[in-house]
């Protein structure tokens, strides 16, 4: 049995700073003297500075271009003061220490306190921005964390990090003294004013949480209750009116690790809420768009992706939910209660589901993430079974040539929703898809074409919801990177996007198109 729902089709063809107005310590010298013991040390300046923080429970601002993070340090074993202790860590004894809240920022000496430039002034009544930069990772491994929520829960203004950890978050001049918080799936969250991150590329460390026993009620869990009770809790749980969620939407090509296009736009879209009796279909809005295209590519085979603007709205597994949470498909798959995780200081159960043993054909395995307490799908990850992805070669693909041979090697989704105001959002939404062509009679030479697609939510909108009219909505079932759209240059500076990995800027960067301009 062939799933119900397909999330994509392409078609192949062949041949063609500062600090302002924050709450510096009255007592900034006093904590900056209080001592502290250190053992022993040899490390990175950044492996060394979390050892004051376990000892005082302060953390770390700094511009990463002041302190070099990796720089291996040897640390005596003593009594040090907070401010002797950094002196000795990072080998400079003229840094400027400032106490804000439980942070300490680190600065040059002398450094002025002007505010950042914004990143577009106020012209024509524009509103100005602000803008912050950086990377998330972990506090212990210092890796990468992908995915990360960076946002304003309560004006519903966010983005996340790309693959690399990396972010940047485009904030009105008006929410300037906001709060910015950082979360991931199992990890503590952090709230963090807005001025202590600009004007500087930030290093922000989620610590994982780790549950104790004294905190949950060791019972049994049945898999199948869990998810029955979150499809009985959607109307609770979920929008029960239309939404307008502005949208920044992007796809790309990659082949043989190389890049090969990719396309961005910003989209309004028109979200229907789930309903037992109407499944009325979204809409989406074309506002503004740009594509990059590599020219310098020689390769003979052309990829185009089709539907993958549609894909993130059917991917919307509360209005759409696929066959592993429809009841009459579940008998082909097995499922486990696995573990309990941490999103965005809740707790969620971790369900896992694999289709059984005895089921030959392409279907699913993956986690969902569901809250404890109000029933609520807050993630989920899957991906077409890697044992038989091979057989699903007829959903994904419309149109090849006839001298080529095309299989999928991996296809995987990743789904999040947010709560704002107590009603949960669609947020995040990506697919990749990994296929393999070779040219038919030729033993060598098959290709690694990485097709993907995301869909991050930075605005929602409740406010006077209408229909869109029929010649303002776009078709999502088409190829997109072919759409028409003329280009705007101002625009782009003063959107929350999802920040590029560091293959697509050095593929980039040897680009001959820098941007294709139509009309």
């Amino acid at each position: 049995m062939k799933p119900p729902v397909s999330y994509l089709l392409i078609c192949l063809l062949s041949s063609l700073p500062l600090l302002q107005a924050l709450p510096v310590q009255a007592d900034n010298d006093g904590i900056l003297s209080r001592k502290i013991e250190l053992p022993k040390s040899k490390g990175t300046i950044y492996e060394l500075l979390e050892k004051i923080t376990e000892r005082s429970g302060y953390l770390f601002i700094y511009d990463s271009r002041v302190i070099q993070n990796e720089k291996k340090v040897n640390l005596k074993k003593g009594s040090y003061t907070l401010k002797e202790a950094i002196y000795e860590i990072t080998g400079n004894h003229q840094l400027s220490l400032r106490v804000i809240s439980n942070y300490i920022l680190i600065e040059l000496p002398g450094k002025k306190e002007e505010a950042p430039p914004p990143v577009a002034g106020k012209k024509d009544g524009v509103s100005s921005f602000i803008a912050i930069e950086g990377s998330v990772v972990d506090k212990y491994t210092n890796m990468p964390i992908p995915s990360a929520s960076i946002g304003i829960p309560a004006e519903a203004i966010g983005t996340i990090t790309n693959q690399n950890g990396d972010f940047r978050l485009r904030i009105p001049d008006s929410l300037k003294q906001a709060d910015v918080h950082f979360s991931h799936i199992g990890y503590i969250p952090q709230a963090i004013n807005i001025n202590m991150l600009t004007g500087r590329p930030n290093t922000l460390s989620l610590e994982p949480k780790v549950i104790s026993l004294q905190e949950i009620i060791v019972r049994l869990i049945n898999p199948h209750k869990v998810i029955t009770d979150m499809l009985s809790d959607r109307d609770k749980n979920y929008a029960k009116e239309p939404v307008y969620l502005t949208s920044f939407y992007r796809e790309g090509v990659e082949l043989k690790k190389g890049f090969i296009n990719l396309t961005e736009a910003i989209v309004k879209i028109r979200k229907t809420p789930f309903s037992d009796h109407a499944m009325e279909e979204d809409q989406v809005k074309l506002l503004k768009m740009r594509r990059i295209t590599n020219r310098e590519v020689k390769d003979t085979i052309i990829a185009k992706m089709k539907s993958g603007v549609n894909a993130t709205l059917l991917l919307d597994l509360i209005k759409n939910p696929p066959e592993f949470l429809n009841e009459s498909y579940r008998f082909l798959y097995n499922y486990a209660h696995t573990d309990i995780t941490v999103i965005d200081n809740r707790m969620a159960n971790v369900i896992v589901f694999e289709q059984k043993k005895d089921v030959k054909d392409p279907l699913y395995r993956g986690e969902l993430y569901i809250d404890n307490e109000n029933n609520a799908l807050v993630a989920a990850h899957f991906e077409i079974h890697p044992q038989y992805v091979e057989k699903a070669v007829g959903m994904f693909i419309e149109r090849k040539s006839r001298n080529l041979d095309i299989k999928p090697q991996k296809i995987t989704y990743t789904v999040t929703y947010k709560p704002w105001n107590s009603v949960y959002y669609i947020s995040h939404i990506r697919g990749d898809l990994h296929f393999r062509v070779k040219k038919k009679k030729q033993l060598f030479g098959a290709a690694g074409v990485h097709m993907w697609f995301e869909s991050i939510i930075c605005k929602i909108d409740t406010a006077n919801v209408t229909r869109f009219a029929r010649n303002e909505s776009i078709q999502t079932k088409t190829i997109f990177a072919e759409t028409d759209f003329t280009y705007d240059e101002n625009f782009w500076g003063d959107f929350n996007i999802i920040l590029p990995e560091e293959k697509l800027y050095e593929s980039i960067s040897k680009i001959a198109s820098k941007i294709t301009k139509t009309n």
